[in-house]
């Protein structure tokens, strides 16, 4: 029988990539002589892709191209490798990985970014495979990201679920017909995971195993 899978997300989710992001976006406005968004609004962009939340949030079209190149140059330049895991990931990959499932990152940091981040906090054994966003662009949203993912793993599993602190994790997952579960020590929302439709969240990386392997033990009955 084919080993369950999990979708794991990087930021939010496995890593508190928060600080080392707001930095960069704030240095990326600041280059382009843009106002400053609020430390608030910076950590809410935390998650969906730059291009995206650039445009959302004051950025011309015209010079969302200079606003990612000036947020690279800091956030490769330094500020990436300043990003802790979460108290208690670690230990909750080593035991669904016991438990028999398969553990895949699907993040929207690009590809070559999020295999650093791994090797670099240890996460990398942790994970059975690893899918993110090209850096040209061309692969940017959730749902191109698990879709990649799920083809690196021969399609969609029968048994399959995504964590996730946002509801990008959540719309991603669901048009490949895979349930996400969320997690609510990320940047979310208040209320937004349960709004996007999530199947349910988790509040503590200690409870995180029990709630992937019940919610994959209902998928199986």
């Amino acid at each position: 029988m084919t080993r369950p899978l999990v979708l794991l997300d990087l930021d939010g989710t496995l890593l508190d990539s928060a600080p080392a992001i707001t930095t960069s976006l704030a240095a990326a406005y600041s280059e382009l002589g843009l106002p400053v968004p609020e430390p608030s609004v910076l950590r809410s962009l935390v998650g969906p892709p730059l291009a995206d939340l650039f445009l959302a949030h004051g950025v011309p079209a015209d010079r969302v191209e200079d606003a990612i190149v000036a947020y690279r140059r800091v956030y490769v330049g330094g500020a990436m490798l300043e990003t802790p895991v979460f108290d208690g990931i670690p230990e909750a990959l080593a035991e669904l990985r016991a438990a028999g499932l398969t553990l895949v990152l699907a993040t929207s940091k690009p590809e070559a970014y999020a295999s650093t981040l791994c090797d670099h906090t240890g996460l990398t054994p942790l994970l059975d495979g690893l899918a993110g966003a090209s850096l040209d662009g061309s692969r940017s949203s959730k749902a191109d990201v698990v879709g990649h993912a799920l083809a690196g793993r021969g399609g969609a599993p029968a048994r399959g679920l995504m964590v996730g602190d946002r509801e990008h994790d959540v719309h991603g997952a669901r048009t490949h017909g895979i349930d996400c579960l969320g997690v609510s020590w990320g940047y979310a929302a208040p209320g937004e995971l349960a709004a996007a439709g999530a199947v349910g969240i988790v509040d503590d990386p200690r409870d995180l195993v029990a709630e992937v392997l019940a919610r994959l033990d209902q998928l199986a009955a």
